[in-house]
């Protein structure tokens, strides 16, 4: 039976950011679908509480545009490659919910009106209301800007109460990879400043700023932990809390 009561979460409209190599699973390279299939599942369980929910997925998997500047291309011209790669995350992740039954609404910044609706503000915040997962495509729409800054901009606009970072193979933020580094020092809590002070890979330092001016909190959890999501929502679970 699904649970639709908000009982056990204190959140009622969050905004969740994953990277494109999120999608990737054990590939080098573009789509794993059963990794997108896992990911809604984690997505349709904070649903079923009746918690409101935007994603910004980044497009790391097929192209980025920053790693395409530094090859020489032209910084603009990768910059779109990179947003149109988010679209197709975007739509895969699209098929995958809807596919386990939750409405979903693809919104870009960039005008594609056969597969994605326009971003409109007030629009986007009645499909949240219908319950309705929004996810925004395309960043902000302009070069120069990343999908972290897209996702910190847009949970702005949508008045989520906090932005939930899912990250793989970690559990919060570290002073240093802990990956590569034993000694890595973890935080339970770091505010915004001290992130931008020791440049702690968060977000990058557009979408921090951002999220300070606005007061916006940033949770920072495994991805790849099985009910993670929907855990760190209720309170269980080991995050990072970012805050002002």
């Amino acid at each position: 039976m699904t649970d639709t009561s908000m009982a056990d979460t204190t959140y009622k409209r969050v905004m969740l950011k994953i990277s494109g190599e999120a999608l990737m699973g054990d590939q080098g390279f573009g789509l794993h679908p059963p990794t997108v299939q896992r990911i809604a599942q984690e997505v349709k369980s904070v649903h079923d509480l009746g918690v409101e929910i935007c994603m910004v997925i980044g497009g790391g998997n097929v192209f980025r545009g920053l790693a395409g500047s530094a090859q020489g291309m032209e910084r603009t011209t990768a910059d779109y490659m990179g947003m149109l790669a988010t679209v197709m995350n975007a739509l895969a992740m699209q098929s995958a919910l809807e596919g386990l039954g939750v409405f979903t609404r693809v919104i870009s910044a960039i005008r594609m009106d056969e597969v994605a609706e326009p971003y409109i503000r007030r629009r986007a915040v009645r499909h949240l209301e219908k319950k309705r997962v929004c996810i925004f495509a395309a960043g902000t729409g302009n070069p120069y800007f990343t999908t972290d800054t897209a996702a910190a901009l847009r949970a702005n606009e949508m008045a989520c109460e906090a932005i939930f970072m899912g990250k793989n193979g970690v559990d919060g933020v570290y002073d240093k990879d802990p990956r590569e580094h034993a000694d890595a020092k973890r935080y339970d809590e770091v505010t915004f400043d001290e992130v931008l002070a020791q440049n702690l890979k968060v977000m990058d330092a557009s979408a921090i700023a951002l999220a300070r001016d606005n007061n916006l909190p940033i949770v920072v959890f495994p991805l790849d932990e099985p009910g993670g999501f929907r855990g760190i929502l209720a309170g269980r679970g080991t995050c990072t809390r970012v805050h002002g």
